[in-house]
């Protein structure tokens, strides 16, 4: 572990990194995106899943700085996969990460919180800026910050901001730039905890601090460093097994010494213009939104709100993009000269498309929805609330953050549990979140009620739609908690479970926020998932325009001979020469050889080959069913939807989309397993195949039982 310089000078370097560190809810994100805009870019950090996220600043001088957004953390004592990530980058030199610089952001409204960890990372001896965030709350409380004693004190630049409102943006770019001082002095004398263990450590190995030596003590098993240096850790082990070390009381004396510094720089720096202060906005819509019977009530009314407006407001924009692309398909397949080409592009690759474009407005509304429950506050709340309800089935109030998430996507809701330090809890979380209905399945869920349900259907002000998609997201989560209940009682351990959570003060939303947050997820939709749905919607255009030997030409033989063909207009005799091909092709050849199995659920061979391709992803139904019903009709002026409704059983001789098969179509994909990513993403978050194999099992037998229920009580 190399010693860093002294001073660090951005005009030195063409590149800097800049790690953004701070506690959860002290602004960092809201940060990020002021710094960073939309030069953003997200991975994972190095061996993990971990989301990295990172952004460019760049600077009148040329240069450029790589801003690192790391997890959430409170302090440099890990307990979760997040806080190890943090954890790894600023105390490994060696780790790809490790930044020349570390913005700690610091809420300070809370200042004394906050600074335990800034304390950590002067110790650290990294070169560091403190960001006050949240300076517009303090002075509206009455208070003030003398950000240049506090400077002096810390021996690090102090600048006070205001993420939301952008104030003090550029000056701390500026301050960026200029020269960035290393902590010249210790925050605590660490070696009054361990005089002897942090000797023993520096000398093995050279590090830039006393404190950096204690973090090895108590972290050593946990530095990847060591992976590589295992000589070194052997050394280090060998020296500490002369002592005899209870980790738990090094952390808990560092504490105590840390908060007696702490608490004189608080006496010291920020004033108190009246001692008492009034109950706040946030205390007064606690006492509602945090009730033990109203706050139930106040978030059930949340989900209602915001499933109504995903039918009523995304509607619009809908029908325009409908209409756009029936224009388009139309055009195409008029300009272009007859063929395969002609084929291939308006019922493959125009027709996979408009099934991913046509949702982006509900995705949008959705994710818009919750980025507003997030910034204002609202979330962390939900989780309180949430706790001792999902205590009684296996989970805690954290397990609720990765089933809201869930709601827009199960791979990051999944990543999230690891902020659950119960095993048992992160395991259970795993295995229930993908029944949250995600983003994935809103396109099949919202395709499927248009069908069966008419728009104009209402109860007073509500329509139907609006409230079966609530119910469906309901049942989803009623199936979580119950799903959880049962593998509480198989699942055994003995670790004890503990909440703890901040709940942060209300604040307006922060627009620009909300606004990136929208890009980045519709942008991901529409690359990830748009790039599938075309690829299998081109394989399946090819399924369905071909066929074994000479099965075309023999249909179209058929109809050119049979006398009562007179008795057929042109574009009847094509529809059935076009549904006879689709039913022959290789296509058809597939979703008829699973009809057997599928049938007791109301399911034709034209879903079965939906259900097969959708186990890439869910939303590939919605392309696939777009496919299939271009190939199968040459009308271009029709909408899939429209063409769906008027797709006849031929068995029954009535739609095949009725109420039975709808429902009984809407609950298998409530509860199917059909997204490889999730099932790849469980794998790497518990380290063995046996999670995803059970997940994929009893999943699918629960959706192959509710549909098969529904449709036998309906038909």
């Amino acid at each position: 572990m190399a010693e860093q310089q002294s001073i660090l000078h951005l005009n030195n370097k063409s590149k800097i990194k800049v790690a953004l560190i701070g506690n959860p809810n002290s602004g960092k994100s809201t940060l990020f995106n002021a710094l960073t805009g939309l030069n953003q870019k997200t991975g994972n950090f190095p061996g993990v899943t971990v989301d990295k996220k990172s952004g460019t600043i760049k600077f009148e001088n040329g240069s450029t700085a790589e801003i690192i957004d790391l997890p959430g953390t409170y302090s440099l004592y890990p307990k979760s996969m997040d806080e190890q990530v943090a954890f790894e980058v600023l105390c490994n030199p060696d780790n790809k990460n490790y930044p020349d610089i570390t913005i700690v952001v610091a809420d300070a409204s809370n200042l004394k919180r906050n600074l335990f960890l800034v304390s950590q990372i002067i110790d650290l001896k990294i070169p560091a800026i403190l960001v006050l965030n949240m300076m517009d709350m303090v002075e509206k409380e009455g208070d003030r910050i003398d950000t240049t004693r506090l400077s002096e004190k810390l021996g690090v630049k102090v600048i006070g901001i205001s993420a939301r409102n952008k104030n003090g943006i550029n000056a701390l770019k500026d301050a960026i730039l200029e020269p960035i001082p290393v902590p010249q002095y210790d925050f605590i004398d660490i070696k009054k905890i361990a005089p002897e263990l942090v000797e023993k450590v520096k000398s093995v190995i050279k590090v830039n601090s006393d404190f950096a030596a204690f973090q090895i003590i108590n972290n050593l098993n946990e530095m990847s460093y060591f992976d590589k240096n295992k000589d070194r850790k052997t050394k280090i082990e060998d020296a500490l097994n002369t002592f005899i070390i209870d980790k738990n009381q090094l952390q808990q004396k560092e504490s105590v010494e840390r908060y007696k510094v702490i608490n004189r720089l608080v006496e010291e720096c920020i004033t108190h213009t009246s001692a008492i202060k009034t109950e706040t906005f946030t205390h007064r819509l606690d006492s509602i939104l945090t009730h033990r019977i109203w706050g139930y009530a106040v978030f059930l009314t949340v989900l209602f709100f915001i499933f109504q407006s995903i039918f009523f407001l995304a509607a619009y924009p809908m029908d325009w993009i409908e209409t756009l692309f029936v224009s388009i398909s139309k055009t195409t397949a008029n300009t272009l000269p007859p063929g395969e080409l002609n084929n291939l592009i308006v019922n493959g690759i125009i027709a996979g498309l408009s099934g991913v474009v046509i949702f982006v407005p509900q995705i949008a509304l959705l994710f818009a929805f919750i980025a507003i429950l997030e910034d204002t506050g609202y979330m962390a709340r939900v989780s309180f609330i949430m706790d001792k309800l999902l205590r009684k089935f296996g989970l805690n109030g954290r397990s609720i953050i990765p089933l809201i998430s869930g709601v827009a996507c199960a791979v990051p809701a999944i990543m999230s549990a690891r902020t659950i330090s119960n095993w048992k809890e992160r395991i259970i979380t795993i295995m229930v979140t993908p029944l949250m209905s995600c983003s994935a399945r809103l396109p099949v869920y919202t395709l499927l009620i248009s069908l069966v349900i008419p728009p104009n259907e209402k109860l007073g002000f509500f329509n139907y739609q609006g409230m079966i998609l609530m119910a469906l997201y309901l049942i989803g989560f009623i199936a979580a908690i119950l799903a959880a209940l049962v593998m509480k009682w198989i699942l055994k351990a003995k670790e004890k479970s503990y909440f703890i959570m901040e709940l942060p003060v209300y604040r307006t939303p922060q627009w620009r926020n909300v606004g990136l947050t929208i890009y980045e997820k519709v942008q991901v939709f529409l690359w990830d998932a748009g790039k599938i749905i075309v690829a299998i919607s081109v394989i399946l255009w090819f399924l369905s325009s071909h066929a074994p030997g000479n099965k075309f030409a023999e249909i179209e033989k058929k109809y050119t001979d049979y006398s009562w063909r007179a008795d057929l207009n042109d574009a009847e005799i094509e529809a059935k020469i076009g549904a006879e091909k689709l039913e022959v092709s290789y296509a058809g050849i597939l979703g008829k050889s699973i009809e057997p199995a599928i049938a007791p659920l109301g399911f034709d061979w034209k879903i079965g080959i939906s259900l097969i391709t959708s186990f890439a992803a869910r939303e590939v139904f919605v392309g696939t069913m777009a496919t299939i019903y271009s190939v199968g009709d040459s009308d271009n002026t029709q909408s899939i939807q429209d063409k769906m409704r008027k797709e006849i059983n031929p068995k029954t001789g009535l739609p095949q989309f009725t109420i039975a098969v709808g429902f009984s179509l809407l609950l298998f994909y409530a509860f199917a397993m059909q997204c490889m990513s999730t099932l790849a993403i469980v794998y790497r978050e518990t380290k063995n195949i046996k999670w995803p194999i059970i997940q994929f099992l009893y999943m699918s037998a629960l959706a192959y039982l509710a549909s098969l229920l529904v449709y036998q009580l309906l038909k």
